[in-house]
C-alpha cells in the first residue's frame, strides 16, 4: 500500500507518519515539495509516485489572515483538493474542520448536517469537500495541537510563562484534538475500508477558557510553568478578530466510534499525554 501524504511536517502529518501501519509506503511530501497552488504540479506528484492512496492533512489554517487572502485559501483548500481528485484514480482522505458549520446548533455536529460556514477559512474547507466522491473519505475535526506543533496549547504554555495574567475567550464551545489520536484515526478508517464523512475530536466539552484553564493546571503539575497566574474567561466580543468563529461547534463522534468500536479518549488526558511530551523536548 503507497499513501501520498500531504502536509507531511504538520502536526497531523507528523501524526500520520509515526503511526503509520506496518506495509504502508509512505511518500510524505510538504510545500517544498510540491506546490499545491499549481494544479499541473499536483498532476505531475500523483504521477510521479503513483500512489494507491492520499491522505490530504494540508491546508491553509491561518483563519484570520485568510479573510484577506482569499485566492491562495481557496487555491490551497479546494482547487488544491480537486486536483488531487482529478488526477488520482485511488482512495482520497481529505481532512476537514469544524469550521464549515455556523455554530448555531444546540447539539454535537452530525456528518451531514448542514453547512453553513462563517469565514473565508470555513468557505473554501466546504467547497474542498465537496469535490470528494462518494468513495472517498472525508474525516472533520477541531481545535488540532500536538508537541512541537504551532497550536493553542503552546501559545498559552508561551503567555502564561511571560504574562501577569490572561484573558481568554469563553462562550466559544467545543472539544481539543491531540493529533496522534486523529492519525490513529484516520489510518482506522483506512483499514475498514471505510467511504464517506466522519467526525473526530477528543472527548468531553470546553470553552477555550476551560482549555486554558487545564493547560496551566497540567502544566504546573509537570514543572513546565514555574507559577500560576489569574486566567479571566471574556466574551468573544471583547476579543475582535477578522474571521467569524463559530460559538459551538462541537462535533458527533458517535459514528466514527462505532465503526472503529473503540472508545475514544477524553481531552483532558491527551492533554496531559501531550505536554508529557512537551517536557522531554525542553
Amino acid at each position: 500500500m503507497k499513501v501520498l501524504i500531504t502536509g507531511a511536517k504538520g502536526q497531523l502529518g507528523r501524526g500520520l507518519i509515526a503511526s503509520a501501519p506496518a506495509g504502508a509506503a509512505l511518500h510524505p511530501v510538504d510545500v517544498e515539495d510540491c506546490d499545491l497552488t499549481d494544479a499541473s504540479a499536483i498532476a505531475a506528484l500523483i504521477h510521479d509516485t503513483a500512489p494507491d492512496i492520499v491522505i490530504n492533512a494540508a491546508a491553509y489554517t491561518a483563519v484570520d489572515k485568510a479573510e484577506d487572502d482569499e485566492a491562495k485559501v481557496r487555491a490551497i483548500n479546494a482547487d488544491a483538493v480537486k486536483a488531487i481528485r482529478a488526477a488520482h484514480s485511488g482512495l482520497l482522505v481529505h481532512v476537514s474542520t469544524d469550521f464549515v458549520f455556523d455554530g448555531t446548533s444546540s447539539r454535537g455536529y452530525k456528518p451531514d448536517d448542514e453547512r453553513r460556514p462563517l469565514s473565508v477559512y470555513g468557505q473554501t474547507k466546504a467547497e474542498g469537500e465537496d469535490t470528494l466522491h462518494d468513495t472517498d473519505i472525508l474525516v472533520r475535526t477541531a481545535w488540532v495541537y500536538t508537541a512541537g506543533g504551532a497550536n493553542f496549547v503552546r501559545t498559552m504554555l508561551r503567555l502564561m510563562a511571560e504574562k501577569d495574567a490572561l484573558n481568554v475567550v469563553s462562550d466559544q464551545i467545543g472539544a481539543p484534538t491531540w493529533a496522534p489520536g486523529l492519525a490513529r484515526v484516520i489510518w482506522g478508517l483506512v483499514a475498514k475500508q471505510a467511504h464517506g464523512t466522519f467526525h473526530h475530536s477528543d472527548a468531553g466539552v470546553a470553552s477555550w477558557y476551560d482549555f486554558a484553564v487545564a493547560i496551566q493546571e497540567e502544566a504546573l503539575a509537570l514543572g513546565l510553568l514555574e507559577k500560576a497566574i489569574p486566567i479571566t474567561p471574556i466574551p468573544a466580543t471583547s476579543y475582535p478578530t477578522p474571521a467569524a468563529r463559530p460559538a459551538f461547534s462541537l462535533l458527533d463522534c458517535e459514528a466514527t466510534r462505532n465503526l472503529l468500536d473503540d472508545g475514544y479518549t477524553h481531552w483532558r488526558e491527551n492533554l496531559r499525554r501531550m505536554l508529557t511530551e512537551e517536557a522531554s523536548l525542553d
